[in-house]
């Protein structure tokens, strides 16, 4: 059985993990807007005074998945044997499936940062695809299970639980048409963020 301490440290350290994670995954998404601003990301070319932003998002991407995985590990050990298989199962695969693909999606950018034109093949294209339309639908099943294991243990108010399935709904629909849609998954991360962190300073003795 867990110690009062450990119970009292593992939702910081998920809260702690997530405002790293949402922080560096919204630098690496605003890095590579900014370098390639116009137009679809799998069509353009990167300016040569732009690719070290894209070079910099390409690094902080490995550290952000290290620390998602580290938010996931926290949330469920915090929910212990609460927790519902079901749900439980949606979570844990949804959130591998969405670490898997942006790895995939910045390892094949990776590979065509050179192209100094508009590239020809599948490298960049594959890259954005695996980003907007499979990374970012499994960040919104994980938005959505989240929040429903939040509501169904009681320690997501009302309006956070609303605010992870609105989040699930923009990127499940709009986020691979919308520029800087991307952006709403680490923005939920950050408010879940913060919300585990303030519940577990006012219930520090």
């Amino acid at each position: 059985m867990d110690s009062p301490t450990t119970r009292l440290r593992t939702p910081r350290a998920a809260g702690t993990a997530g405002v790293v994670f949402a922080v560096l995954l919204a630098a690496a998404i605003v890095l590579m807007r900014t370098a390639i601003p116009s137009g679809s990301p799998a069509d353009a070319a990167v300016a040569e005074d732009k690719r070290w932003a894209v070079r910099l998002a390409l690094e902080i991407v490995p550290f952000a998945g290290i620390f998602f995985l580290w938010f996931m590990g926290a949330l469920r050990q915090h929910s212990g044997e609460a927790e519902d298989r079901f749900f439980a199962t949606v979570f844990l695969g949804s959130g591998f499936v969405f670490t898997a693909t942006l790895f995939v999606a910045a390892a094949a950018a990776g590979t065509v940062l050179d192209e100094a034109v508009p590239p020809s093949g599948f490298g960049r294209p594959f890259a954005y695809t695996v980003l907007s339309s499979y990374a970012m639908r499994m960040a919104a099943v994980f938005a959505f299970s989240t929040s429903a294991i939040g509501r169904r243990l009681g320690v997501f108010p009302r309006p956070l639980v609303l605010l992870g399935f609105a989040t699930g709904l923009v990127l499940l629909i709009v986020g691979s048409s919308v520029p800087w849609a991307e952006l709403v998954f680490p923005f939920w991360v950050l408010v879940v963020s913060l919300h585990i962190l303030r519940t577990s300073l006012r219930r520090t003795p």
